[in-house]
């Protein structure tokens, strides 16, 4: 068997090392092809787990649910329940199902010993006869589940019994990488479905599970490590979203831990725009949830949906909430694509907010795309089901789409909705839920301060008519109700507040009455000094905040001590030496004041004064001197080419203490430099906050390895929470 392994593998690498890397016209996902062009490698450069080595890792674990991908055995039983009891609307998705030739038991499958998606130079596309076995193997899994007739668990079998038996290889270009995700993860699903079936042989099941394993899982390992040797964002969001979705499902089916677990963490902290923070790229007021390639086209926008549901919902089944991570992060991309692409009168669509995406090929979009804007795919059943009648939350544009596209259809048969073979569908019939009885109280509320206001978003509540806003000034009350009759957009700004600091709940009135207060979330609009670092200790390693707030520095990699502006500095050598400060220093900060002093031994281009981030692709940081030649402040979501910046007229001055400070409050941000405004940026979107989680947070150091370090000394190191004016600026200089 593994020089069976070894020799397909051999195979799919020679059409690799054949393949054209230019996109095709109509079935390409990617940004560009210079980029691709550049890709072509050998196999020996590439990543991916070798077939020995997952057979090796592949032993069951024992800790999955078993069936447990988009379906498990409770699902089937209601499923059963409902079609038998002709219940409405399951029955109207089941007679989808039952009229749709892939259900059909005359259906004869078409293996291939290699199927190619993109052209290689050589061989036509064939992939077209994959997807619709796969469709056929799904749909008629689905009769033998709902109704018992094992001549449709045969159907199943034989369909992936004779792909099994065929298939060596995947080839064609850089687009054989979806083909390895989409009809990867599809698979591997209608393979757990019938693993039960005591009518499909040990033997055959196993070669089943080492075709995913060795011919599908490979590719998809080395996509979402390679990205086929580009920056990570120049794929889109749903190229690895579909090898994620691959990767889970082919670790449930094959009980293999450690994929299931390589997807997991990918979909929370990758480098690719497949993670949910780049997935969602911009989170607006009321939790709407920019999608990554919303000013792409929404034809693939929605793609991302069903994509990233399909993955949520296969986590979930193994106990694993990817639905809730990131405070329902997914949920905020739904509620956006589904109002986006939703009519809220006549012919008119619902507008949304859209702030500038970038990428590192330069795909410079301003704007909101309209092409393909109406796309109803059959994916929208699954996400209703499990945020309103799961949890009993509110998801209102969700839930409009999920009775817009109602029945759900699949296998190519859609009805209302389209998306070709892309999903697997038949939503309203495997993801309908009984109605919630009561919804639970709102929460996930958050305040943001920014230029004097407190901007409020929340989660609303299942069944929910309207919400009250409450504010105090203490924390757990007394509040007042400062507003009511809230509908639609969960959010509320409450302005012409004084500086101070502020707690507020939101509650909601349903059918049953009033409900209980969200959590509470506060908001300070006060000038509040949240990190100072004198570094006046002249020995040791730790530099004491005197803020207050605990947040000590620690000096790193040779960083000594010196006589500095007022007391001592800290010395950096430009060559090892920073300061480390603590995780998400900035977290939970929109408006803020940055300012040290600063001594400037030598002018080197991209030194960084400070740079908190992740990685290269979500940071803030200040440099002394850009390529440009000026100073320089930049914060960003999505690596160097989404930067939003204040560009200074000059760069900091050597051999002599200069005093720099860079504010922001709402969308101005400002640069000083001993005083004086030395730049401003009034069209700033991006906060610290927005930056999300950061553990590399330094002093003297760039997120970038090939930047040098600072060369020189830091002293009086500050962080306030909100702007400083400019005549506060200046009496930091005298002070």
């Amino acid at each position: 068997m593994q020089t069976q392994i070894a020799a397909s593998i051999s195979r799919r690498t020679f059409l690799y090392s054949l393949g054209a890397l230019a996109l095709s016209a109509c079935g390409g996902e990617g940004v560009g092809t210079s980029s691709d062009q550049a890709a072509q490698t050998s196999e020996a450069s590439r990543s991916a787990t070798t077939a020995s080595d997952l057979a090796q890792s592949s032993s069951s674990t024992g800790t999955f649910v078993h069936p447990g991908l988009l379906h498990t055995q409770s699902d089937f039983d209601r499923m059963s329940q409902k079609v038998a009891a002709q219940a409405s609307p399951w029955i109207d998705s089941w007679n989808i199902l039952i009229a749709n030739s892939h259900a059909s038991l005359s259906y004869s499958p078409r293996p291939q010993a290699v199927v190619y998606r993109g052209s290689d130079g050589v061989h036509s596309q064939n992939y077209t006869l994959l997807y619709n076995d796969i469709a056929a193997a799904y749909a008629c899994a689905l009769r033998w589940k709902v109704t018992g007739t094992t001549a449709y668990a045969d159907k199943a079998v034989q369909i992936m019994n004779a792909w099994s038996s065929a298939l060596t290889a995947l080839g064609g270009d850089t687009n054989v990488d979806l083909a390895a995700g989409i009809y990867g993860y599809e698979f591997a699903n209608a393979g757990e479905i019938m693993r039960t079936y005591s009518g499909w042989a040990a033997a055959d099941f196993a070669r089943f599970q080492n075709m995913m394993s060795s011919i599908f899982y490979p590719i998809n390992h080395d996509f979402i490590n390679r990205h086929n040797n580009t920056q990570e964002t120049h794929y889109w969001a749903n190229w690895d979203l579909c090898n994620l979705a691959s990767i889970m499902a082919i670790g449930v089916l094959c009980d293999n831990q450690s994929l299931f677990d390589e997807a997991v963490t990918f979909f929370q902290s990758g480098p690719g725009n497949g993670c949910i923070l780049q997935a969602v790229y911009y989170v607006h007021p009321g939790y709407l949830g920019q999608w990554q390639e919303s000013g792409r086209d929404q034809g693939h926008a929605t793609l991302g949906i069903a994509l990233a549901g399909a993955i949520c919902e296969m986590a979930w089944n193994q106990g694993v909430d990817l639905y809730g991570y990131d405070n329902n992060r997914f949920l905020m991309g739904a509620e956006y694509v589904a109002k986006s692409n939703l009519i809220e009168s006549g012919t008119t669509y619902y507008t949304v907010p859209f702030v500038r995406y970038n990428n590192v090929d330069n795909v410079n979009q301003t704007g909101f795309s309209t092409s393909a804007q109406g796309t109803a795919r059959p994916c929208w059943a699954l996400v209703y089901n499990h945020y309103v009648n799961r949890k009993g939350m509110a998801a209102p544009y969700t839930q409009k789409f999920a009775v817009l596209v109602q029945p759900e259809g699949g296998g190519g048969n859609y009805g209302s909705t389209s998306g070709g073979y892309d999903q697997l569908g038949y939503g309203t019939l495997t993801c309908t839920l009984d109605a919630i009885a009561n919804g639970v109280p709102p929460s996930g509320l958050a305040a943001t301060a920014s230029a004097g206001q407190v901007i409020l978003s929340w989660w609303g509540t299942a069944y929910a008519t309207s919400y009250n806003v409450q504010r105090g000034t203490a924390s757990g009350g007394p509040y007042t109700t400062i507003a009511s009759g809230v509908t639609d957009l969960l959010s509320y700004t409450d302005s012409g507040l004084a500086a101070g600091t502020y707690y507020y709940v939101v509650t909601a009135h349903t059918p049953s009455g009033e409900t209980a207060a969200s959590n509470e979330a506060v908001a300070i609009t006060a000038v509040q000094l949240q990190t100072y670092l004198t570094f006046d200790e002249g020995s040791g390693t730790n530099a004491a905040d005197s803020s207050g707030k605990g947040h000590t520095g620690t000096l790193t990699g040779g960083a000594t001590w010196v006589a500095g502006k007022q007391g001592h500095a800290v010395s950096l050598d430009g060559n090892t030496g920073y300061v480390s400060l603590p995780a998400n220093i900035v977290a939970d900060i929109s408006d803020f004041t940055i300012a040290a002093w600063v001594y400037w031994n030598a002018s080197k281009n991209w030194e960084r004064i400070f740079d908190f981030g992740s990685g290269t692709g979500r940071y803030m940081m200040l440099t002394p001197r850009a390529n440009t030649g000026i100073a320089r402040f930049a914060i960003t979501l999505n690596g160097s080419a989404g930067e939003q910046d204040i560009n200074g007229n000059v760069a900091l001055p050597t051999g002599q203490w200069a005093h720099v400070a860079v504010t922001l409050s709402g969308s101005v941000g400002t640069l000083y430099l001993n005083g004086n405004a030395i730049g401003s940026n009034t069209a700033m979107s991006f906060a610290p906050y927005l930056v999300e989680s950061t553990n590399q947070n330094w002093i003297g150091r760039s997120q970038f390895a090939a930047d040098p370090y600072f060369n020189g000394l830091i002293d009086e190191f500050r962080i306030y929470r909100n702007a400083l004016t400019a005549e506060q600026i200046t009496a930091l200089i005298s002070a």
